[in-house]
């Protein structure tokens, strides 16, 4: 199994509380939000480059999340994983050379771009000209002036991994977890959500792990008859004898996600062939290739 990835803010700040609430009264979309200020006194080395400059210079560098299998990680030097095939698609269709800057998670999906979209880090470090695996949801989009979010690419959904062994009539559903341990990501969705349920009746049976593979690998060993989590992070550590399913879960508000890229707003022109790039991997069927060709389910984004 590749290397751990820390625990990824980013899927908890578009989703987690966001899913985990109720829905509420309908109200317009960010109608009580004060457009904040878009900052333009840091270089443009410093915070990314025009679509021009780019080409003119003859590659791109995206920013991809380090240890986290099956989107980005390095093997042997070399970048893997489906977010770096679709940061070479996007270089492709741009004409130029991708290159791949791989960052640690922040405290919440905020920092992330904060540091590698539209500021740049504090101390050494500049921007990157585009973010990938970006959780996107249209309220937090509309709060965040300083990012343009574009290219959603694939929709992920919450989903319970399990030991076919131990349920021969079928995949679990959360209630089961009562009786029978459970492996999750430590302050995970999946962790969120199991944690809530019953007044925090399935707290006895949770079992938290540093990373969704690593939850993965405890189900592989038997030391848990389960394992939620990202449906494309399950799939990922299948194993024989072990299968996944996405069964309905109450009391849980949305439990599936669009994920896209950033650009930052100064770059409008960029995010448009950034998106027209995906966008077109898209229809035209090489997205769910790559998707096929790690082992993986692929869902078209939402709309």
């Amino acid at each position: 199994m590749p290397g751990r990835r820390p625990l990824l803010a980013a899927a908890a700040a578009a989703a987690a509380w966001a899913l985990l609430l109720p829905a509420g009264p309908a109200a317009a979309r960010c109608e009580d939000w004060t457009p904040q200020p878009r900052p333009q006194n840091a270089s443009r080395d410093v915070v990314g480059q025009s679509l021009d400059d780019i080409q003119a210079r003859g590659w791109i560098d995206f920013a991809v999340y380090e240890a986290f299998p099956p989107w980005s990680w390095e093997e042997d030097g070399a970048p893997k994983g489906v977010d770096v095939e679709l940061g070479r698609i996007i270089a492709a269709d741009l004409g130029v050379e991708p290159r791949f800057t791989f960052v640690a998670a922040g405290e919440t999906l905020d920092d992330d771009l904060r540091n590698h979209v539209w500021k740049g880090p504090v101390v050494n470090g500049r921007a990157s000209n585009v973010m990938l695996h970006v959780p996107y949801d249209s309220d937090y989009a509309c709060r965040v002036d300083q990012v343009v979010f574009a290219g959603r690419y694939f929709t992920e959904t919450l989903a319970i991994a399990y030991a076919e062994a131990e349920y021969p009539d079928g995949g679990p559903v959360p209630a089961y977890f009562r009786f029978d341990p459970v492996a999750v990501e430590n302050d995970s969705l999946a962790d969120f959500h199991l944690s809530s349920i019953g007044n925090g009746a399935l707290q006895g049976n949770i079992r938290r792990y540093a990373s969704t593979p690593a939850a993965m690998e405890a189900l592989a060993r038997g030391e848990v008859k389960a394992a939620m989590g990202p449906l494309h992070e399950l799939e990922w550590g299948l194993v024989p004898g072990l299968a996944v399913h996405s069964p309905p879960l109450p009391g849980l508000a949305r439990g599936t996600w669009t994920l896209g890229v950033a650009v930052r707003q100064s770059w409008r022109p960029l995010g448009y062939a950034v998106d027209d790039a995906v966008r077109a991997a898209v229809e035209d069927g090489r997205l769910a290739a790559v998707f096929e060709a790690y082992g993986l389910s692929w869902t078209p984004p939402a709309d």
